[in-house]
């Protein structure tokens, strides 16, 4: 298939600009940024690479179609009127998933059944059977019912893109991949400068910094659903991958460190770290409570997520926590300070107002990114690569 796909990335609210600056990257065209989405018009070669490249993104959907569905009348024939046949092969598995906002149709699992018939009677106009075996490439569908206004949508991705396949071990309330990305994405941080992270957890913010900083296409190892499209083809893939392979900095040295208090989750970062393939590029970790943290670096980056204190019990720990974290980086004049968090008080209890704060979403979490940027280092600054003695 040759023609122009018509597309939309979907991601966590308040990420739709970051996604739409990776799509612009990419170059694909019209893009538009809607809540929770990034629509954009790509080749198929093109959405390999959105697949394969947006870090910020958690999947990435094929319109197959968009119409007014007042009734199930409408979304039958609408759906019916697609050109089924020429995007899903005999063998094709399609189970349907739906929503609905502020539409008459608001019955999800009624909605999903008229999509999955009225596909059924559009494939049999090819294909002369009774029954599909969908034992096939999976084509997962989408009816997305808004105002009255259905959109049809393939699911090109597969498992979620935040999915990179580093994180086999979990800990309590990960930050998503995706997120991390988006944090590192939105600060200051270039690879000459150090990283530190002091609420470090298991890893995903060092990371996805990582591999920014790598140029390491974060679907690289990763499947997707649409290398089983005929339409695609498994050679565009190659091609994306081989491409994709090609810009990988494998010896680039970095400097990022990462500490935390809880020797369990230091011990999943570790293992992440090796798994994302930075055990020997200039990552450090080390056990340290957040008073103890004394860096001698200038010009550096804190990108962190400081535990929230979501329980009322646990707020007035969280807040001691943001109260150290801003005496010891208060005399960091040089630095750029970065801290997601849900807490409204966290400036009270750092003891700074942020320069910037951007409303970023940590599942169905409502988060404030807190941003103070400091001065740029001078030409031909570069950080020290080793920062800690105890490499990963």
């Amino acid at each position: 298939m040759s023609r122009t796909l018509e597309c939309s990335a979907t991601c966590a609210f308040g990420l739709e600009g970051v996604v739409a600056r990776e799509l612009e990257a990419i170059g694909v065209q019209g893009i538009r940024s809607e809540n929770g989405s990034v629509t954009f018009q790509a080749s198929a070669e093109e959405l390999c690479q959105a697949n394969l490249w947006l870090r910020t993104a958690d999947r990435v959907w094929v319109v197959a179609g968009r119409f007014p569905a007042h009734s199930f009348e409408d979304l039958f024939s609408g759906v019916r009127g697609l050109p089924w046949p020429d995007l899903l092969p005999r063998q094709a598995a399609f189970p349907v998933e739906g929503m609905s906002h502020n539409s008459q149709l608001s019955s999800v699992p009624a909605c999903q059944a008229v999509v999955k018939k009225a596909i059924v009677e559009s494939l049999k106009a090819r294909y002369p059977v009774e029954r599909f075996p969908e034992d096939g490439p999976m084509f997962k569908v989408r009816v997305a019912l808004v105002k009255d206004q259905a959109t049809i949508s393939l699911d090109s991705s597969g498992p979620g893109l935040h999915r990179r396949g580093y994180r086999k071990l979990t800990a309590e309330a990960p930050l998503r991949e995706t997120l991390a990305a988006g944090l590192v994405l939105l600060s200051y941080y270039q690879p000459d400068r150090a990283l530190y992270d002091p609420f470090c957890g298991s890893g995903t913010i060092l990371i996805e910094a990582g591999w920014i900083a790598l140029d390491r296409a974060p679907g690289l190892t990763r499947n997707f659903a649409s290398e089983g499209w005929p339409w695609i083809g498994r050679s565009r893939w190659e091609r994306a991958r081989r491409q994709a392979e090609s810009r990988h900095l494998r010896n680039r040295r970095l400097a990022l460190l990462g500490s935390d208090a809880d020797p369990r989750v230091l011990s999943l970062a570790r293992y992440h770290v090796h798994a994302a393939g930075l055990g020997k590029v200039g990552v450090s970790l080390l056990r340290r409570e957040v008073r103890d943290f004394a860096p001698d670096q200038e010009y550096a980056v804190m990108i962190t997520n400081p535990p929230y204190g979501e329980r009322q019990q646990d707020r007035p720990a969280a807040r001691a926590l943001a109260a150290e974290l801003g005496r010891v980086t208060e005399r960091l004049k040089t630095w750029s300070l970065y801290c997601l968090t849900s807490d409204s008080e966290f400036e009270r209890a750092f003891g700074r107002k942020a320069i910037r704060k951007r409303k970023l979403y940590n599942g169905m979490l409502q988060c404030n990114y807190y941003q103070y940027p400091g001065p740029r280092p001078p030409q031909g600054f570069a950080a020290i690569p080793s920062v800690l003695p105890d490499e990963v």
